[in-house]
């Protein structure tokens, strides 16, 4: 069974950071992408990051840029986002999906073939 299992989210006060885990199972994971997707209340679903868990590139929207960092412990099947001066904006529900693909992107979510329930993350100002 195919599994995409978020934690790490929460309540956290702008300029804070956390950092949230996409744990894997049920697919060869070096043979996908792991992407970072997040939708706030009244809004369209964005792309945040991805890694290769083959390559190792990532990348990042600019939304988030030099504010997260996105990694992968392919021993763990775990993927981690990242970040840092959390910004009231930031507040959404994250997900993480995987592509068999070892190219990743963001560009949309609909290429990807597996998702998880998502985590939810909340920036107070």
């Amino acid at each position: 069974e195919v599994q995409l299992v978020e934690s790490g989210g929460g309540l956290v006060q702008a300029g804070g950071s956390l950092r949230l885990s996409c744990v894997a199972s049920g697919f060869s994971f070096d043979d996908y992408s792991i992407g970072w997707f997040r939708q706030a209340p009244g809004k369209e679903r964005e792309g945040v990051a991805c890694i290769s868990s083959r390559l190792g590139s990532t990348v990042y929207a600019d939304s988030v840029k030099g504010r997260a960092t996105i990694s992968s412990d392919n021993a763990k099947n775990t993927v981690y986002l990242e970040m840092n001066s959390l910004k009231p904006e930031d507040t959404a529900v994250y997900y993480c999906a995987a592509e068999r693909t070892v190219y990743c992107s963001i560009a949309t979510m609909t290429t990807y073939d597996y998702f998880g329930q998502g985590t939810h993350v909340a920036v107070s100002s």
